[in-house]
C-alpha cells in the first residue's frame, strides 16, 4: 500500500513529499496511523549523508506517536485504536546474547534495524521512517503510551531523547544521594536533566551559555555551571558520582573527568563528527575513574522509561512544526535555535 511521507532523494536535496510504500501487516505486524514524530539531529545527519552509507530516498524519523489501525493475526500484545509509539528500532536478530538480554540495541548478529536507513525486505529495500503518514512494524518493537491525549505531542522525542539518556542514568545507577552532572542543555540533554531530578539525583547542568541558567533550574537542576568559567568548574573538583555528556561536537574530556570521585565514571551519548582529543590516562589511573559509552536503550528498558516518564509526568519541551517546514527546523537545529524539540504534526501531511 502507498502512503504519503516526506523524504529526500539525495543528500545536497531538500525534503519534498513522495508515496512510499508500505508492507501489507503480517501475522505479527501493527499498523500505525502517525499522529506527530519528533525531529532527532540524526535525521539531518542521516539526510545530508554527513555520517555516510545514506540510502535514497531517505524517510527519516524515529520518534514515533500514532494510534494502532491495524493488527496481524497473531499480535496479542495490541488492538485497534492503541496509543502507541515506535523508537529507534524495527527488528533485530533476536538470537544473539544480546537480544536475549533484552538489548537489541547492540545486537551482534547484523546490528539492529533502524527504523529508517535500515536493511529490510520491503521496497526500497531499506527501512522509511515516521516523516510518514502510516507504519508497519512488528510487534515486538511497538511500545505502549500512558501518557494523556493532550501530551502525546511532547511524549515523542521521549523515543530517542528519553531513551538515549535514560538508560545510562539507569545503568549507572543514578538515584538519591548521586550528585549527577549533565553536560549541555539540548534535546537530550533537557531530557537528562529531568530524568535525573525525578530519579532524585542532585542534578548540576553544565553550560557554555549564560543564558541558558535559569533554564536549566527550571527543568530541575539544583545548580548550573558555566564550562566556560574555569573557576566555577574547578570549584566541584573530585565530587561527582556521574557525569553524562550530550554533546555531539568535539571536545577535551580532561576537565570533566577530574570533576569526578574516586570510581566516577563519564558517559558519552553523542556522536562527534571528529574524535575527541585522547584524554588525559593519568586522570583516570589515579582514582579508578571510567569514560564510558551508551547508545538508547532495548525495547523493555524504553517501556520501562515511557512508564517512568508518564508515572512522573515528563514529557520534552517542544515546538510543534508543519512538515513542509522540515527543512527550515533543521537549519535552525544546527543553530541550536530550539527549546528543545521540534516534532513534526503529521496531519499536514495530507496538504
Amino acid at each position: 500500500m502507498t502512503t504519503p511521507a516526506y523524504g529526500a532523494n539525495a543528500a545536497d536535496k531538500p525534503l519534498e513529499p513522495m508515496q512510499i510504500e508500505r508492507r501489507t501487516p503480517g501475522p505479527q505486524d501493527v499498523q500505525i496511523d502517525i499522529a506527530y514524530c519528533g525531529v532527532c539531529h540524526s535525521d539531518l545527519h542521516q539526510v545530508r549523508s554527513e555520517w555516510g552509507g545514506t540510502l535514497y530516498p531517505c524517510v527519516p524519523g524515529h520518534e514515533i506517536i500514532g494510534h494502532v489501525s491495524a493488527v496481524g493475526g497473531e499480535v496479542t500484545k495490541f488492538k485497534v485504536g492503541d496509543i502507541v509509539g515506535v523508537g529507534c528500532m524495527v527488528d533485530s536478530c533476536q538470537q544473539c546474547p544480546s537480544c536475549r538480554d533484552g538489548e537489541e540495541q547492540y545486537c551482534t548478529g547484523g546490528g539492529f534495524v533502524g527504523t529508517y536507513n535500515g536493511v529490510t525486505e520491503d521496497a526500497p529495500g531499506h527501512t522509511l521512517g515516521g516523516y510518514s503518514e502510516q507504519i508497519v512494524v512488528n510487534e515486538n518493537f511497538v511500545l505502549h503510551i500512558r501518557h494523556s491525549e493532550d501530551q502525546l505531542s511532547a511524549v515523542a522525542p521521549l523515543l530517542c531523547a528519553g531513551i538515549t539518556t535514560y538508560s545510562p542514568l539507569r545503568h549507572w545507577n543514578v538515584g538519591p544521594g548521586k550528585k549527577v552532572g549533565v553536560v549541555g542543555i539540548g534535546g537530550l540533554g533537557h531530557m537528562a536533566i529531568k530524568i535525573a531530578h525525578a530519579m532524585g539525583a542532585h542534578v548540576v547542568a553544565f553550560t557554555t551559555s549564560e543564558s541558558k541558567r535559569a533554564d536549566a533550574t527550571a527543568l530541575g537542576a539544583g545548580e548550573v555551571i558555566n564550562s566556560r568559567n574555569a573557576e566555577e568548574v574547578e570549584g566541584h573538583a573530585g565530587t561527582f558520582d556521574f557525569i553524562l555528556d550530550t554533546v555531539a561536537a568535539s571536545h577535551d574530556l580532561d576537565a570533566l573527568t577530574a570533576l569526578l570521585k574516586r570510581d566516577g565514571t563519564l558517559t558519552l551519548v553523542g556522536v562527534p563528527e571528529h574524535p575527541h582529543p585522547s584524554p588525559d590516562v593519568g586522570n583516570l589511573i589515579f582514582r579508578r575513574r571510567a569514560i564510558a559509552g551508551s547508545l538508547i536503550g532495548g525495547i523493555a528498558e524504553t517501556q520501562e522509561m515511557l512508564d517512568f516518564c508518564a508515572e512522573h509526568g515528563i514529557v520534552a519541551d517542544i515546538e510543534m512544526i508543519p512538515i513542509q517546514q522540515i527543512d527550515e527546523a533543521y537549519d535552525r537545529m544546527q543553530r541550536s535555535d530550539v527549546k528543545y524539540r521540534f516534532v513534526i504534526d503529521n496531519s499536514t501531511l495530507a496538504s
